[in-house]
């Protein structure tokens, strides 16, 4: 597994994976689907129309997820935005390395748990 950049890394706590930097002990949720670090501007929305806190705008809208894929496609898709990945977290990952990390961290995320590719 690559090295933590800034004393920075990924933390299981509860069934979800969180960004921890030992420094500032400051925790990230995640979008249970995507991976990506949420943040008060970029969650999901219920049926209801109320914020969901488990999920992003892209992933999930109006209480359903926006894309019906497999845990395999999702990774394909996320890989294309490794250059926004490296440039968010000062790696510099090729599309191959930011993969074999996704394989290690979406199937312990919500929708992909206990389901196959």
């Amino acid at each position: 597994m690559n090295k933590p950049i800034h004393n920075i890394f990924y933390i299981k706590n509860n069934s979800e994976w969180q960004r921890s930097d030992k420094k500032n002990d400051m925790e990230q949720k995640f979008c249970q689907s995507c991976g990506m670090p949420l943040t008060d501007n970029n969650n999901g929305t219920n049926a209801d129309g109320s914020r969901n806190e488990d999920y992003c705008i892209y992933c999930y809208k109006d209480g359903k997820f926006t894309q019906d894929m497999t845990m395999e496609q999702m990774i394909e898709h996320c890989a294309q935005f490794t250059d926004e990945i490296n440039r968010q977290s000062g790696r510099d990952l090729t599309r191959e390395q930011a993969m074999e990390m996704m394989h290690q961290f979406f199937p312990h995320l919500k929708r992909w748990k206990n389901k196959r590719l």
